[in-house]
């Protein structure tokens, strides 16, 4: 990944930093500050798939971010490059993004400790969010037989009709935001359940009440029969997840929500 992750420097013509990189999920990905030519701040972010699996969601979620949202008022980090490459049955996917230059406000996708937040922030993420769900794709985040499945399993309630579908960028958590606002990783992003995202964002914060009731507030969905079957869909999923050993931290405060659920 590394040798790639360099090839793909030269191709695109930037200048790696040394000195800093940051790993995906399993080694899936791998990131780095970079410059261009002229020494603009850019991030070069190396994807790899087996060659035939190198194509769909997953793959082609980035670039088609750009393509429906473009920065969306500067709130999403725009791509600027793409450079692809294959080597011994492994795909390589080379994107090239403009740098956000501030820390996101958690290392951890669950938020662990007490967040200020101003205002204007709760807003941004609002309007942004609104913006996105506006927008029309074919692209799925939330597939109605996984909620089939799932939720009745993991909650132990039927599947809530969800009465509107909606696009969502389907990753929203505290490892994936800065401030000022900016909505990182857009590889899931996709049709779901009416207020998917502030659900997510809202299970993710579940360890710090206060944080947890500012979700709710700024997205009243939470908490509507409007928004069950998204809150169902999440709450599911990350059970799901606890079921095979990840983020345990939650499995209590899950299991609250759960039976939040079932009482609705």
């Amino acid at each position: 990944m590394r040798a790639r992750h360099g090839r793909a420097a030269k191709a695109l013509d930037v200048q790696v930093e040394l000195g800093s990189e940051f790993w995906g999920w399993a080694g899936r990905t791998l990131g780095a500050p970079a410059r261009t030519t002229t020494g603009a701040p850019v991030w070069l972010r190396l994807v790899s798939a087996p060659q035939d699996k190198a194509s769909g969601k997953l793959w082609d979620g980035t670039l088609d971010a750009q393509h429906a949202f473009g920065d969306l008022d500067g709130h999403r980090p725009a791509l600027l490059a793409v450079h692809d490459a294959v080597d011994g049955g492994t795909a390589y996917r080379a994107e090239l993004s403009v740098r956000v230059d501030r820390p996101v406000l958690s290392d951890d996708p669950i938020l662990r400790h007490g967040i200020q937040l101003p205002d204007s922030w709760w807003n941004d993420l609002a309007g942004t969010l609104a913006k996105v769900s506006a927008v029309s794709t074919d692209r799925v985040a939330v597939r109605q037989r996984y909620m089939e499945r799932a939720i009745p399993e993991f909650v132990g309630i039927p599947v809530p009709a969800a009465s509107c579908w909606t696009t969502a960028h389907a990753d929203v958590h505290w490892a994936n935001l800065t401030e000022p606002l900016r909505l990182l990783d857009w590889e899931a992003w996709g049709r779901a359940p009416e207020g998917f995202d502030a659900a997510t964002l809202y299970a993710y914060s579940l360890l710090q009440p206060v944080a947890a009731a500012r979700v709710r507030d700024v997205f009243p969905v939470l908490g509507s029969p409007a928004g069950l079957a998204a809150e169902a869909t999440v709450c599911a999923q990350l059970l799901q997840t606890v079921s095979r050993g990840d983020n345990l931290a939650l499995a209590d405060a899950l299991r609250a929500w759960s039976e939040e659920l079932r009482r609705r």
